[in-house]
């Protein structure tokens, strides 16, 4: 998001978290005000990849300091127009709503293990958010719908009037008002690493959505494409080591990539 807007973050890690990490989101112009360094170890995550790197196996998921985490909002950021709420426990999720005035759109992501153990939570939070982003696995665990189209449906009726729904390298959907819009996939031979492949299309399109203020459908789809565009840099390496160089004429060439790979003549 930084390579778009303005970034304040708000989060937690542990004195286990290497500091050249925090000095790389600062060089990066994101204001980590919000960020607490504490005792105790940071979030950690644990997962495998087979034959199909659009699925991940979660070996163990640990909240370390998140099971007791407080979200304080420095004052700076209580009247920012558009909140992002990442992966997190859905009512930390509802704490930071509550302690933000309302903004012009709140988007929330979360993952399995929300969904299994913390569903009606997360449902009330969801209640909240005006832009879901989900992938596809999720969606249906979340639903119990099989068929993408009648998930986001769902999905809409607890309240988020938009729903992405991320597909891995088949791309992203995009649910809207009766619209749907198809992102494609970027075809790419070397991928190394897919974690983090979905907090970066949040990134990369909540950043577009915040640069521009638009929230047309015109331009809701042009935000998943640049979600799209992250998304495809950041498999390219491990980590978030291929972010850290990309220039803003990279970001550009890509998304003129994105823009002829689902181009077609009506005619």
């Amino acid at each position: 998001a930084s390579y778009f807007t303005k970034v304040r973050l708000v989060g937690v890690v542990g004195e286990d978290f290497p500091k050249e990490h925090i000095a790389f989101l600062q060089s990066r112009g994101i204001d980590t005000s919000g960020l607490k360094v504490l005792p105790g170890k940071t979030f950690r995550w644990t997962g495998r990849y087979g034959y199909d790197l659009n699925n991940a196996e979660t070996l163990k998921t640990e909240l370390n300091l998140f099971e007791t985490f407080c979200p304080e909002i420095p004052d700076g950021s209580r009247k920012e127009d558009f909140l992002f709420l990442a992966n997190i426990d859905p009512e930390l999720q509802m704490a930071v709503i509550r302690a933000i005035n309302r903004p012009k759109l709140v988007a929330c992501d979360t993952m399995n293990f929300w969904i299994q153990g913390k569903k009606d939570s997360l449902v009330k939070t969801i209640r909240e958010v005006d832009l879901l982003t989900i992938n596809e696995g999720e969606a249906r665990l979340l639903t119990g719908e099989s068929n993408l189209m009648k998930a986001s449906r769902k999905i809409r009726t607890f309240g988020p009037k938009i729903v992405a729904i991320k597909q891995g390298e088949y791309g992203a959907l995009l649910f809207s008002d009766g619209n749907v819009f198809s992102a494609p996939g970027l075809p790419l031979e070397e991928i190394k690493d897919p974690t983090g492949a979905g907090d970066s299309f949040a990134g990369g399109m909540m950043g577009h959505l915040a640069k521009t203020g638009d929230l047309s459908l015109s331009n809701l789809r042009r935000a998943v494409i640049f979600g799209s565009v992250m998304a495809s840099f950041n498999v390219e390496a491990f980590s978030c080591d291929r972010l850290r160089s990309l220039t803003a004429v990279d970001i550009e060439r890509r998304y003129q990539i994105f823009r002829d790979l689902a181009h077609f003549d009506a005619s």
